[in-house]
């Protein structure tokens, strides 16, 4: 089954050696990830600042800087992961350096045929020349 971990944190609870290590501690979990078969994406996010929300009510679009909602966390990154059951995600989530300062929620993956899989889209956009991010 498939599990989304979103990591949150209060972005300023981090000084920029704490990111650059959390960032190299997550990228070696990636890496142990992958090669069980367990990752299949990851990436952190840009900050909070440099979200957009977009809404439709009654029809008309309207968009807004930053989050939905106002919050001490925010939604920092996320993995994206095949796990045999909620306990196993739960292992794997605990691994994540993030949870030491912040909340990782596990949501399972409801999977609806005809969308494509994480890895397809991600291969799709680098065959069409779109920019992806994403961490190895």
């Amino acid at each position: 089954m498939k599990y989304m971990l979103l990591i949150y944190s209060d972005e300023n609870a981090w000084t920029e050696s704490e990111r650059e290590h959390c960032y190299e501690e997550s990228t070696q979990l990636v890496g142990q990830l992958r090669s069980s078969g367990q990752c299949l994406a990851a990436a952190p996010l840009h900050p909070v600042s440099t979200a957009t929300s977009v809404r439709v009510r009654d029809g008309k679009r309207l968009v807004t800087d930053g989050p939905f909602a106002e919050t001490r966390e925010q939604l920092g990154g996320y993995f994206l992961i095949d796990a045999t059951d909620l306990d196993e995600a739960i292992r794997i989530a605990e691994r994540i350096p993030g949870a030491r300062v912040g909340t990782v929620e596990i949501r399972p993956v409801l999977e609806i045929p005809g969308l494509p899989e994480a890895l397809d889209a991600v291969a799709a956009a680098d065959r069409n020349g779109h920019s992806v991010s994403r961490r190895r």
